[in-house]
């Protein structure tokens, strides 16, 4: 059984996390994956403007590169208490954090990301809490909860209120 639970560091994930924790404590085989999604690239790393001669062209797409790694670097270490404090919430709920691992994703759709980790990942259910969302905003949907629901095939979703 490998489930990945998404964080967030709201109150509502840390109740996911504690909830798949209590569930899945006694269950022999069960492994969790935590798992955040990072703010998506600032609109300066997304490309570098580009240049008529092809070495200069080379080096800057090598730059581009790597200013990238070194942001998304940055970002997962400051986002690494998220994963941390999710992980240690486990361990409290009586889960064996020998059976966790911490994962970072980083795209502009948050939905698709979990989406995507959970199928490459081979995990057959998403653990995720739901945030509050207004009731225009619940009608029409477009929150992350709702793009899971509509996109989850092949997978079962728990959405911890």
């Amino acid at each position: 059984m490998n489930i990945l639970v998404a964080v967030d560091g709201s109150e509502n994930s840390d109740l996911a996390v504690q909830y798949a924790g209590t569930m899945l404590k006694d269950t022999k085989g069960a492994q969790i994956t935590l798992f955040h999604v990072l703010r998506a690239l600032p609109p300066s790393l997304l490309e570098h403007g580009g240049s008529e001669n092809p070495a200069t062209e080379a080096q800057l797409g090598a730059q581009l590169r790597k200013d990238q790694d070194a942001w998304y670097k940055k970002e997962r270490e400051a986002k690494c208490n998220v994963l941390t404090k999710a992980r240690d919430l486990l361990a409290k709920a009586g889960f064996d954090t020998t059976r966790v691992r911490l994962k970072f994703g980083h795209e502009d759709d948050v939905a698709r990301n979990i989406l995507e980790e959970a199928r490459e990942g081979g995990h057959s259910t998403v653990v995720v809490g739901r945030h509050g969302a207004s009731r225009k905003k619940r009608f029409f949907g477009g929150g992350v909860t709702d793009q899971l629901l509509g996109e989850c095939k092949g997978l079962t979703i728990w959405i911890v209120e």
